[in-house]
């Protein structure tokens, strides 16, 4: 009988992983009526058969416990709560665009009432230089 294992350092280098182990571990994902119908059986039962049942299909109680407090919750809702982002309902889009632009609107407004009363008075201020300065030209010429 040959054996699959090579020995020595060139076994080890063109060695391939093992395929009953994942590379990486991934979370089980257990469906609402899944979950709905271990936690029937789990409370159908004695505490021997309980035990069977965690083992046979490879549980802890600590699931049970969270998923009776979701089942509590909500029953169904509770087991399947939407994946993803929630839909955003249209109105509420066009309403918070609407806001954003008024805000840049307003901001936009405040700005040019600024420049206008920082022209206003600069065209009064050089207004009365130029008054001053033609007085006192008209004085020094007499």
């Amino acid at each position: 009988m040959a054996t699959t294992q090579q020995s020595g350092s060139a076994g080890t280098s063109a060695r391939t992983p093992d395929p009953e182990v994942p590379e990486r571990a991934q979370n089980r994902t257990f469906s609402p009526r899944y979950k709905l119908d271990i936690l029937n059986q789990y409370e159908s039962l004695n505490k021997q058969g309980k035990g069977a049942l965690l083992r046979r299909e490879g549980l802890y109680s600590s699931l049970i416990s969270e998923w009776r407090k979701q089942r509590d919750k909500g029953a169904l809702e509770a087991f399947s709560p939407p994946r993803g982002r929630p839909p955003a309902d249209p109105l509420d889009r066009e309403n918070e665009r609407l806001r954003r632009e008024n805000q840049r609107l307003q901001l936009e407004l405040e700005k040019a009432r600024k420049v206008m009363r920082v022209q206003g008075e600069l065209s009064a201020l050089l207004e009365e230089l130029a008054s001053e300065s033609a007085e006192a030209t008209s004085e020094s010429t007499r």
